[in-house]
C-alpha cells in the first residue's frame, strides 16, 4: 500500500480541479512553473498550465506521444528528469520547453491502473537534480489527480 500523500496535495486532489492540483504541486515542491496535459485522442492536450510564456503555450497546446518531456513520460510510462533545460544536449527536451527559462524540469505520467490519462510537468527556475523520492511522490499525485477525472 502507498502512504499518503501529504495534506496539502491531499487537500488539492479532493477537489479533482486540475488547476487547483497544479498550483498546489508547484508550491509543494518549491517551482515556478507547469503544465497538466491529458490524453485525448491519441495526443496529449494541454488542460493547465503555471507560468508558461503564451508562445510556449501555443506550441505544447497538442504534444505528440513520444514528443518532448510530456512526449516522452507518456511513452515510457515514467518520469523524465532533466537538471538543466538550458543546457540539456540529450534532445529529450525540445525548443520551446527550453523557451520557458525554466532549468530543473520534470515530468511524470498520470496513470490509472497502468493506463495512460496524461502528463503533469513541473519545473523549477534552477538547475536541480529530482530526487527519486520526490518523483515517486509526484508521480503519486498525478495518479491520485488521474483517478479523479473522467476517462477520455
Amino acid at each position: 500500500m502507498t502512504s499518503p500523500l501529504p495534506s496539502d496535495l491531499e487537500s488539492a486532489v479532493a477537489t479533482s480541479d486540475i488547476a487547483t492540483v497544479l498550483g498546489a504541486t508547484l508550491t509543494h515542491f518549491g517551482c515556478q512553473a507547469g503544465t497538466v496535459h491529458l490524453l485525448r485522442e491519441g495526443v496529449l492536450k494541454l488542460a493547465a498550465h503555471k507560468n508558461i510564456p503564451p508562445p510556449v503555450v501555443q506550441i505544447v497546446e497538442t504534444v505528440p506521444i513520444g514528443k518532448g518531456i510530456a512526449g516522452l513520460a507518456a511513452q515510457r510510462l515514467e518520469p523524465i528528469t532533466i537538471c538543466n533545460l538550458q543546457t540539456d544536449t540529450s534532445g529529450q527536451a525540445k525548443p520551446g520547453a527550453k523557451a520557458t527559462g525554466m532549468e530543473g524540469s520534470v515530468a511524470v505520467p498520470m496513470l490509472v491502473d497502468g493506463k495512460l490519462r496524461g502528463v503533469l510537468g513541473i519545473a523549477k527556475a534552477d538547475a536541480y537534480d529530482w530526487p527519486a523520492a520526490e518523483t515517486d511522490l509526484l508521480t503519486r499525485v498525478a495518479g491520485a489527480l488521474a483517478a479523479r477525472l473522467p476517462q477520455e
